[in-house]
């Protein structure tokens, strides 16, 4: 999408002109001149998102996928983590870890895992 900014300011500029002439030409009100621009314009950019295959939706799809996503999985452990699905997961929760992490249901007293994993989610979004 930033790389089509400069070709649509371009195309904005000279759309603009032959509005205007046309307007001038046919007696247009400045409401219709840019109705007709408005219109124009945006056909134009659509055809663009069209030719490069980069409609803004396409960044935020998925967002709008890894957001419940997220809040499903934090809410699952977090009930499986304070016992809210019995007590027998609740003990091999804090029996099954691995490394420096021997009881999964205590904090990480180390910041090792949130940290490390502020990093890799920097490195994604920076790749």
């Amino acid at each position: 999408l930033e790389n089509l900014q400069p070709e649509i300011k371009e195309l904005a500029k000279r759309l603009r002109y032959e509005v205007s002439v046309r307007g001038k030409q046919l007696g247009w009100s400045e409401k219709v001149a840019r109705f007709h621009f408005t219109k124009n314009m945006r056909r134009i950019v659509t055809e663009l998102y069209i030719r490069d295959n980069c409609h803004p939706f396409k960044a935020t799809l998925l967002l709008w996928v890894q957001i419940p996503l997220w809040v499903c999985v934090s809410l699952a452990l977090r009930n499986c983590s304070v016992g809210a699905r019995g007590s027998a997961v609740q003990e091999q929760f804090s029996s099954g870890g691995a490394l420096w992490f021997t009881d999964l249901t205590a904090p990480d007293s180390t910041w090792i895992l949130p940290v490390s994993l502020g990093l890799v989610n920097l490195l994604v979004v920076e790749v």
